[in-house]
């Protein structure tokens, strides 16, 4: 279990503390061999091996993000299942939702249910919406 305490910002101006509990994002690719182009560690292939990006979807297919590798892998991203030392709420994308907190909170995909990578850009349901792709801080 990794916690961090971050300022999730929207990308409309407001912003709260929150603290979060779950496993890297990292930690997760490493142990199930996922994001390289050959299977192996992701942290120990080449920048070349590793695709450009993930995608995510909610299981219902209606909302989803494009996010570049290097911020997938970041220390700091998580899949979270804990939001302020409770287990994920409902309303906040319980069993488990991505946190990114080198990205503005349209990133930060609640209730994951398909994660897909490549070297395409995937679609990101804001991005359509004329928000930059990547939606950095």
């Amino acid at each position: 279990k990794t916690e961090i305490v971050y300022d999730f910002k929207c990308i409309e101006g407001w912003s709260q503390i929150t603290h979060w509990g779950g496993v890297r994002f990292k930690d997760f690719a490493e142990h199930f061999l996922v994001g390289s182009k050959s299977g192996a560690t992701p942290t120990n292939e080449k920048p070349e091996d590793l695709f450009k990006y993930m995608g995510l979807r909610t299981p219902d297919g209606e909302y989803y993000v494009g996010i570049d590798m290097k911020s997938a892998l970041h220390p700091q991203t998580i899949l979270a299942y804990e939001m302020n030392g409770a287990p994920l709420p409902m309303n906040q994308g319980a069993p488990l939702r991505l946190i990114i907190p080198t990205k503005y909170g349209v990133k930060n995909l609640k209730r994951i249910g398909i994660m897909m990578f490549s070297d395409e850009r995937p679609k990101d349901y804001w991005h359509e919406r004329g928000y930059d792709y990547d939606c950095a801080l």
